[in-house]
């Protein structure tokens, strides 16, 4: 994986670097000291990492990310391990900036056809407020096949936030043939990716050319909720919300639609991630820290843990990855760079 590879930071080469020295950090790991001989500095092997300047052991760190991760809250984690909550937070800050080089890893590679749920659940953000002034919600876009997540976002439930989704889906779509997208009952999904990958059909006849989605792109729509007593035209239960191009293939049986596969990953996520759990007092106390918490989770999910349904890995799943990433190989990757 080229984003473990070890470069000079100043010339970018990997070819002539040579061990200059060791050192030793707690608990017995040894670290390596390396040389450029073109630019005549030296650098540490974590360089550029998570790891860089952390002299706590790997193995000590991974065991409290994983207690966080496996539904402790974020105080019993700190008091079971003896951490403080600024260490903590600055562990998570460092593992959730790998979440950018991670994604656009996995944005190189070229997909056949992806199915892919769209939902979002809740969580309170600081203090009490209504549901539509909280900067808890989350947007989950999961591929149905191999459970890998590609967004995983918070903020509050507004034009942006769908709308920064649907950004990522468009470069998913672009390295896809065949996608599918399908929620339960939000227009928006469709709204926002229709109006920003929309193509005009040329039929040669007269009159304004018809806007429709890309080739290969289907959205659909479960409308949930009893319309009888509403007031208006009634929708129907299953529903393409916008034109699709007349060469996409109609293949999406209506039992199929449906985001019972994300149902279930939110209420996994409310077991492993207490700030998302109702009726307590371990709700998020910032923005910043829920997204952080959430790209972790992001990062484990697709590409350490093996899915309990599955029995693989995400990304190994969805061809991104040959295996799995170990607890080392996370640790030494190198963070993105323009």
């Amino acid at each position: 994986m080229e984003l473990q590879e070890i470069r000079c930071p100043e010339c970018n080469d990997a070819a002539n670097l040579y061990a200059h020295t060791m050192y030793t950090v707690g608990g017995g790991e040894r670290r390596t000291i390396y040389c450029c001989p073109h630019c005549a500095i030296y650098f540490s092997e974590t360089y550029n990492t998570p790891l860089a300047g952390l002299r706590h052991p790997l193995s000590f760190i991974s065991r409290v990310i994983e207690s966080l991760n496996d539904g402790g809250s974020f105080n019993a984690t700190c008091r079971t391990f003896g951490v403080g909550k600024n260490t903590l937070y600055r562990w998570l800050g460092r593992l959730a900036h790998l979440k950018e080089g991670l994604l656009l890893y996995a944005l190189c590679h070229r997909f056949i056809q992806q199915l892919i749920e769209g939902d979002e659940l809740y969580t309170k953000v600081h203090h009490n407020v209504p549901p539509a002034e909280s900067l808890g919600w989350t947007i989950v876009l999961m591929d149905r096949a191999t459970r890998f997540i590609w967004e995983l976002r918070c903020g509050e439930r507004d034009q942006h936030l769908f709308e920064a989704a649907m950004q990522l889906l468009c470069q998913v779509l672009a390295q896809t043939d065949d996608l599918t997208l399908l929620t339960d009952g939000e227009r928006r999904y469709g709204n926002l990716l229709f109006a920003l990958c929309l193509e005009v059909l040329h039929t040669g006849q007269v009159g304004r050319p018809r806007q429709v989605l890309p080739k290969g792109v289907k959205v659909r729509v479960k409308n949930k909720g009893d319309q009888a007593h509403q007031p208006g035209p009634k929708r129907p239960k299953y529903q393409a919300p916008w034109p699709e191009h007349p060469d996409t293939p109609q293949n999406v049986p209506e039992s199929e639609i449906h985001a019972n596969h994300l149902e279930a990953f939110n209420s996994a996520l409310r077991r492993r991630l207490a700030c998302y759990r109702r009726k307590t007092n371990t709700y998020a106390k910032a923005s910043t820290a829920l997204q952080d918490r959430l790209d972790v989770y992001w990062l484990l999910h697709n590409f350490v843990h093996r899915h309990f349904t599955t029995r693989k890995i995400p990304a190994v799943a969805l061809g991104i990855l040959d295996a799995g990433l170990t607890w080392q190989a996370v640790f030494r990757i190198r963070y993105a760079t323009a």
